[in-house]
């Protein structure tokens, strides 16, 4: 007899054959928590949370950024207790190229159709969920009902849909611009020492720039706590890139100019970096 774990898993096995990353999700449409190897998200990620931080860890712990389209993974023993508890299975839309407008109620819906071109549509538990070929920034709460899910967040898979994918419009990447936070000319950048010389475990260094990009954009959104904010981030950052050494003075630089110009000090932020290295030991 064929079991629902069976059938999740075989799903996701189709999904991933086809190029989308997928990892199993928990009852409630929560993603599973922190394995031993993040334990108190020594990774920087963030666990429970649709929005994570990127973690090398090849356990389903971090949400979208545990998704895979490799099937040794998604068969593994790791992953096996967590397809018996998974009650569907999620997917990485921006990791598929694609974006989901995720419509909640009847009011959001007679909005789409009102406003946006129509393109590949699945019925969800509470509406639709419109499908679009591009990547953006994923956002909650864009309109009343209306989430967008694509680069750094993780949708339900709820079926192929009907109706053919078309090009994401720019209606809806307009839909994540913010009104931009005052910013204040950026002082002379002085970097520290950078980190530890150990083998690196990144497999491109594009794994590192995503990571510095990520960490830029995350300084220059915040609109409050901005000091706390600038900690946080380094402290993400240094756990993933301050030990193997791969993080050099360049990338520093970019921290520290995109918190200078936020308003955070040069002594502030070099305050920030030390206290960061000092808590994980670097």
């Amino acid at each position: 007899m064929t079991q629902p774990t069976d059938i999740r898993r075989d799903t996701a096995l189709q999904l991933a054959a086809s190029g989308v990353p997928v990892l199993p999700l928990r009852a409630g449409k929560g993603p599973f928590g922190n394995c031993r190897a993040c334990t108190r998200n020594a990774c920087g990620g963030r666990p429970n949370m649709k929005h994570a931080g990127s973690c090398a860890c090849p356990r389903p712990c971090h949400a979208w950024a545990a998704a895979t389209t490799d099937p040794t993974v998604l068969r593994s023993r790791e992953w096996a207790g967590a397809w018996r508890e998974a009650a569907a299975v999620a997917y990485h839309p921006g990791g598929a190229g694609l974006t989901v407008v995720d419509l909640d109620n009847a009011a959001a819906i007679a909005w789409a159709r009102e406003t946006l071109p129509r393109t590949r549509t699945v019925e969800s538990t509470r509406g639709e969920h419109w499908i679009y070929q591009g990547v953006m920034a994923s956002s909650n709460a864009v309109r009343p009902g209306v989430d967008i899910k694509s680069s750094m967040a993780y949708a339900r898979w709820l079926g192929p849909g009907t109706g053919t994918i078309t090009a994401l419009p720019d209606i809806v990447r307009a839909l994540t611009v913010k009104e931009p936070c005052p910013v204040r000319p950026a002082s002379h950048v002085t970097v520290p020492a950078g980190g530890a010389g150990g083998e690196c475990r990144h497999r491109t260094p594009t794994y590192l720039e995503r990571g510095i990009a990520m960490a830029e954009q995350q300084i220059t959104e915040a609109c409050s706590a901005i000091h706390a904010t600038v900690y946080r981030t380094f402290l993400a950052v240094l756990s993933t890139h301050g030990r193997c050494g791969c993080l050099a003075d360049a990338h520093i630089a970019r921290l520290f100019t995109a918190a200078q110009a936020k308003g955070e000090s040069a002594r502030h932020c070099t305050d920030a970096w030390t206290n960061a290295r000092t808590t994980l030991g670097l």
